[in-house]
């Protein structure tokens, strides 16, 4: 699969990734203020699913009509670097089929799929 990893996940998700054998670019590596519907847009020309922790893509996909290629929002305020990389691998595990083209919301334990 391929990935574009917002800055706000980090590094490490997005190194977790490649190690896993998908195709992962991590925003910071290109410019950390990369506005959102960059960020959209170059997903869309690269066939990617953003990985975010930004509540902002929601907006931009729901109510701006913003295309994507998927979204996978983080809702894990403060979590720590290997919990976020433990999520990623848990939703891939269970859900990977289920992320391209969709806006999913991972909060609570719960992966909520649009």
């Amino acid at each position: 699969m391929r990935f574009l990893v917002d800055f706000n996940v980090g590094r490490a998700v997005a190194d977790d990734l490649c190690q896993a054998g998908h195709d992962a670019v991590f925003v910071g590596d290109t410019d950390p203020r990369m506005s959102d519907a960059d960020i959209l847009l170059w997903a869309v020309r690269e066939r990617r699913i953003v990985v975010t922790m930004d509540a902002d893509f929601g907006e931009l996909v729901y109510h701006s009509g913003h295309p994507h290629s998927g979204v996978l929002f983080l809702r894990m305020p403060g979590a720590r670097r290997e919990t976020k990389v433990r999520i990623v691998k848990w939703i891939l595990e269970h859900h990977a089929s289920d992320l391209p083209g969709r806006f999913c919301v991972f909060d609570a334990g719960t992966l909520r799929i649009r």
